[in-house]
């Protein structure tokens, strides 16, 4: 999944990548607002997790412009806690509003809520015949076994289970799996696609040929 960090506060800011990614997500990151808004509305984001207070344009100034054109879901992660701070956020668009000081795993546990929710799924648990995937806990088991993948497989299985169902393009999945900074090969994406078969069997994952992938 790809995220996109608005934050103005550096160390913050590199914090808060450095463990989203060790979390497997893939993040860019913005350092105001302007930068912000211009890069939600030329790439595609699972989730934006955006301060309030920002150089440029505010949070809230961000999520005006931003709706009603997009509906990439929205956390506001800002010091700003007063009632109608958060009144005006979520009215302005945003989906959730976690204020500063903040426990890290309660992050986590919002943008998972938020990203399934965008997918349809309520659950964290995921099941499609064997293969459980759990988002919660971020463990796939097939038969009962635990299946370990790497960051990348697991992200691929995790996307594709959230749209099940659907005909997902090979384009959708590097504007999702991938970050800014991803120098990616071609071919990267038949690899882990290929990879993920073997561990969870050849059919899990149906080609469309000159379409894409998906899981039924």
């Amino acid at each position: 999944m790809r995220l996109l960090l608005i934050e103005d506060d550096p160390q913050l800011l590199r914090s808060l990548a450095t463990g989203l990614r060790e979390e497997n997500y893939a993040v860019d990151t913005a350092m105001d607002g302007i930068d912000g808004l211009a890069k939600a509305t030329s790439a595609e984001y699972d989730c934006i997790v955006l301060d309030g207070m920002l150089p440029g344009l505010d949070g809230w100034e961000v999520l005006e412009r931003l709706r009603p054109d997009h509906k990439v879901p929205v956390l506001m992660l800002t010091a700003r806690d007063g009632v109608p701070d958060r009144i005006r956020g979520l009215d302005s668009g945003a989906d959730d509003y976690l204020t500063k000081p903040f426990d890290f795993d309660e992050l986590l546990a919002r943008l998972r809520a938020l990203i399934r929710r965008t997918g349809g799924q309520a659950s964290c648990r995921v099941e499609v015949g064997d293969v459980v995937l759990d988002t919660a806990t971020r463990l796939v088991t097939c038969a009962g076994e635990e299946v370990p993948l790497t960051a990348r497989e697991y992200a691929l299985v995790e996307y594709l289970i959230l749209r099940r169902g659907s005909v997902v393009s090979r384009a959708e999945l590097y504007d999702h799996l991938f970050d800014e900074d991803d120098d990616t090969l071609s071919n990267l994406l038949d690899v882990h696609v290929s990879n993920v078969r073997k561990k969870l069997g050849h059919s899990f994952i149906s080609t469309r040929r000159g379409h894409g992938y998906s899981i039924e």
